[in-house]
């Protein structure tokens, strides 16, 4: 393959990078003397002009290669998840215009596009050495971005619990992943497969004549260490505990980006790592002890995020640190889609992980507009919105509702189609019955903790006050995220086909 021919393969991230370059030259040589509103305003252009190029270059010349055995992949699936992640990165993008939190406008736009190239170029890969760079390359834009607001101490402290949670798992998890190269001699994940099934899984008989299916210890250990890596970058517990103090201390978009992009990259690249390069070969003996390996591990992590993120959000008083347990729990919702493999389980992970992006990007916004007038981000600061701001309140709602699994929204569909294939999964058996049944209970918990939000915006009585006045251009962004919301919901369609031909196409 050429230069030429890899640089077409690779021209959407390309795009991104040329145009953050771009943004902070223009930032620095011609917008410093300009008003800050117009500054960011001039910059989200740029960016959106960026993202735009490169879902068109996707969409107008479609493309199919594997490159260098992993490095690059580019397939309908993979073009359909970048896609994905350039619109929530937009969306980002446009809630961003309306703060002031930072001088610095043409960094922090640029560091966003530095995250979503490493979210793409994450979702492309099959090889180990290329989804650890691309790991880091997303993580260390999240830290940069979760301390830029130099002119408080909170971001500051989150960022560095977060930087010092996430070193301590990449850590671990390169150590794990130079485990499986040593299994398999190579970084690709079906060659680690392969070896998976031919050396590190061993049939053993025992004096009774029983014969067993045994993990080599290497294996194992190496499972473990990546499962570790990939708990802390989605947030499961036991390895969440910086993602309250990141939401809540971090500037309100690039909580949104880690709650959204990053989740939906992070999930994908898990899902791809645990059922394709620890599954051996589907059917087989091999295929059934690397399940009976990890499945089981998942699903204790599945059950205490879910357990743990509706308990603890219940008590909740920062609509922040509410959403942050909240995406703990849903962490453990979306592991279900993990175990269920790549084939059952892909379509509906993505499918709820995109939907709920959408909506906790929204709530990011709401919240967002609500501390810049009320000064905070507490239940109270939301009493009498609706009064206020009703169509940001309606939008409050929406959003609220489709992250409690209410129908007709986008988050009931999800809920309804990734809890169904987990129950496909156990087979006649329901192996995974009992955390199919936490997780609807445990749904059904959530919706309290989300009432109580709507509960401040529509029945709190508060003295009189002028009404919000919300930017035009995020009332706007928020009308459009709400009505995707429902879009989605009442069509699920208009995803879930090219969800399921995606995958069809890539072989899935």
């Amino acid at each position: 393959m050429s230069y030429l021919q890899l640089l077409q393969l690779a021209a959407p991230e390309t795009i991104l990078v040329i145009a953050a370059f771009g943004l902070v030259s223009a930032d620095l040589l011609a917008l410093r003397d300009l008003d800050p509103p117009f500054r960011r305003i001039i910059c989200a252009l740029i960016a959106c002009t960026g993202c735009a190029a490169a879902i068109g270059w996707m969409v107008a010349l479609p493309q199919q290669a594997n490159v260098l055995e992993g490095m690059l992949v580019v397939d309908p699936l993979t073009r359909l998840v970048k896609i994905g992640l350039l619109v929530l990165t937009v969306f980002t993008v446009l809630l961003s215009v309306e703060t002031d939190f930072t001088p610095h406008v043409g960094e922090y736009f640029a560091l966003l596009l530095f995250g979503t190239v490493g979210m793409m170029f994450l979702v492309s890969a099959e090889d180990l050495l290329m989804i650890f760079i691309s790991l880091e390359l997303t993580s260390l834009s999240l830290y940069i971005l979760t301390a830029f607001d130099k002119r408080n101490v909170p971001p500051t402290e989150a960022a560095l619990k977060y930087f010092l949670f996430g070193s301590a798992a990449a850590a671990i998890t390169l150590f794990g992943l130079s485990l499986l190269y040593g299994i398999a001699g190579s970084t690709n994940l079906g060659e680690i497969a392969r070896a998976a099934a031919s050396r590190a899984l061993r049939v053993v008989q025992d004096g009774d004549g029983t014969v067993r299916t045994l993990i080599d210890p290497l294996l194992a250990g190496a499972i473990v260490m990546t499962v570790i890596g990939f708990g802390f970058k989605v947030a499961a517990v036991p390895f969440h505990l910086w993602a309250p103090d990141a939401y809540q201390g971090a500037p309100i978009p690039s909580a949104a980006l880690i709650a959204s992009g990053s989740k939906v990259a992070s999930f994908f690249i898990f899902a791809k790592v645990m059922s394709t390069g620890f599954a051996g070969a589907e059917g087989s003996a091999a295929w059934q002890a690397a399940r009976a390996g990890w499945v089981p591990m998942l699903a204790i992590l599945a059950g205490a995020s879910i357990l743990l993120g509706n308990l603890v959000a219940l008590v909740q008083t920062s609509v922040r640190r509410l959403l942050a347990y909240s995406a703990i729990a849903h962490a453990g919702y979306m592991l279900l889609g993990v175990m269920s493999g790549a084939g059952p389980g892909l379509a509906p992970l993505l499918y709820y992980a995109l939907t709920y992006s959408l909506s906790v990007i929204g709530a990011f916004g709401v919240v967002s507009i609500v501390q810049q007038r009320a000064g905070g981000d507490r239940l109270e600061d939301f009493a009498g919105l609706s009064r206020r701001a009703p169509a940001l309140s309606f939008c409050m709602l929406i959003f609220m509702l489709s992250l409690a699994g209410i129908p007709p929204l986008a988050g009931f569909f999800a809920k309804f189609y990734l809890f169904s294939a987990a129950l496909g999964v156990g087979g006649p058996h329901l192996g995974l019955l009992w955390l199919v049944s936490l997780a609807v209970a445990m749904s059904a918990v959530s919706l309290y903790y989300y009432l109580q939000v709507l509960k401040q915006i529509y029945i709190v009585e508060t003295p009189a006050a002028p009404a919000a006045n919300p930017p035009p251009g995020a009332q706007f962004t928020l009308v459009v995220l709400a009505a995707s919301v429902v879009a989605l919901g009442c069509v699920p369609g208009l995803l879930t086909e090219r969800l399921a031909a995606a995958l069809r196409a890539a072989g899935l």
